[in-house]
């Protein structure tokens, strides 16, 4: 999360509660769209998140129809281990969502300071399971778990949130699976590295083992300074246990990281292995009705709607700082990574094929598989460097990056001829990031 932003209290300026209810205070984050700011509510001194998302910077139909499906599904969930959504409002221009305050701060500072006792890192896996599962039986999956996103309350109790890469089950394709490659590079299930689709289900699963790794270890189970390193060790699920590991916890972690997600653990197996069910009681709770509105309304009017409601939501949209989606707005970004069924050698014929029509540009050979189109433009020098890396018999992973020049320059050179000519036949590949964050690909 960026460094907390102190600003006066809204008492002490001339601006009125936001909708006579709300004052707003210090900024505690902030997205590729939105912001959040910590607030409290007037009426009763309840303190308060508010997520602040600009409709200009949202306002391509896709993203819109996202949203509005979004809440439309996330309104119907409400789990105590889930970050609640108390209200929507919006305005001409902005969309507020009033989001319960989880004080205790993320579970990753936490976990920073050394590694928990098996006791607690169950307690906390526990508290996760019951919440992804809940989450499951809504067709929603979160695809991106990772500690980072998990807060703790005031009761040291877990509290799910930042559901800004979610998918749902209208998006499963007809051969059955997801297909959009999201979530952070640590945490990420080897599926997601092929490009023959996935189960949300099974994705969640996988993050929540290595959660459970770093929580009972202190450190990553796939981990390297070489992003494609990383990712072999994951496709291959190369990870080892301390020896001062309990037994019954290594072969629960063997079943949460299996590589073949047909054979890999479910919900409901977790609930019954002998590690998990040490101490765990069922939360039991009950869903108040909800009010309904409409959420059409809330997105799209031009009037101010104030569509209190008791549903509740996570991080709603794909607006969190975990995803970066400023390729689609501007051309800020300058890396990108693809996988595609190939070998090296044809990778760099085809980009070398490439080279040749760009005027002014010669491609340099670098060391085992990568090369640099260098040349010069009116703006100046570019330099683009391409790296292959091998991460299985069949599959490869392409990575470039803008070195030098224009990032515009990249952008269009990238995504007019260099990605299709690396594609070929294979037009089903998999693109990995475009983003200058590389913190969660998507």
């Amino acid at each position: 999360m960026p460094e907390i932003e102190e600003v006066p209290p809204a008492s002490a300026v001339s601006e009125p509660p936001l909708f006579g209810k709300y004052e707003v205070g210090r900024l505690l984050g902030c997205g590729a769209f939105a912001k959040v700011y910590h607030a409290r509510d007037v009426r009763n001194g309840q303190s308060v998140a508010i997520k602040v998302i600009n409709k200009k910077k949202v306002s391509s139909t896709t993203l819109m129809s996202n949203i509005t499906r979004e809440i439309s599904i996330m309104r119907r969930l409400r789990h105590p281990n889930i970050v609640r959504l108390h209200e929507v409002l919006a305005t001409k221009t902005k969309i507020y969502f009033v989001m319960e305050f989880v004080k205790g701060g993320e579970l990753f500072g936490k976990i920073s300071k050394g590694r928990f006792s098996e006791n607690l890192g169950r307690k906390y896996f526990q508290q996760l399971i019951s919440a992804v599962g809940y989450c499951h039986l809504y067709g929603v999956f979160h695809r991106d778990l990772k500690p980072e996103n998990l807060l703790l309350d005031e009761n040291g109790d877990l509290k799910v949130s930042d559901f800004g890469l979610s998918a749902v089950t209208d998006q499963v394709r007809e051969d059955g699976f997801l297909h959009t490659l999201c979530g952070t590079p640590a945490y990420v299930a080897p599926e997601i590295l092929s490009k023959k689709g996935y189960d949300g289900a099974k994705v969640d699963v996988w993050s929540c083992g290595v959660i459970l790794y770093v929580l009972t270890v202190g450190y990553l189970p796939f981990n390297d300074p070489n992003l494609m390193a990383m990712y072999r060790k994951i496709y291959q699920g190369e990870y080892r246990c301390p020896k001062w590991m309990s037994s019954e916890l290594k072969r629960f972690l063997s079943r949460l990281l299996d590589t073949n997600p047909a054979t890999r653990i479910t919900i409901e197996e977790i609930k019954r292995d002998p590690w998990f069910k040490k101490g765990y009681k069922e939360r039991k709770f009950y869903e108040e009705d909800f009010v309904e509105f409409n959420d059409d309304k809330v997105i799209k009017d031009d009037q101010v709607i104030q569509g209190s409601t008791s549903f509740n939501a996570f991080d709603l949209i794909s607006l969190s700082s975990g995803l970066d989606l400023s390729g689609l707005f501007d051309e800020s970004y300058s890396s990108a990574r693809l996988a595609v069924e190939d070998s090296p050698e044809k990778i760099i014929e085809r980009v070398s094929e490439v080279a040749k029509g760009v005027e002014n540009a010669r491609l340099k050979r670098k060391k085992e598989w990568g090369v640099e189109l260098q040349g010069h433009r009116d703006s100046g020098k570019f330099v683009i460097g391409l790296d292959v890396f091998r991460l299985t018999d069949s599959m490869v992973v392409v990575n470039a990056k803008k070195r030098a020049g224009d990032a515009g320059f990249f952008h269009e050179l990238w995504e007019k001829r260099i990605k299709p000519a690396i594609l070929g036949q294979h037009q089903q590949g998999l693109e990995l990031q475009a983003s200058t964050s590389g913190s969660s690909c998507c």
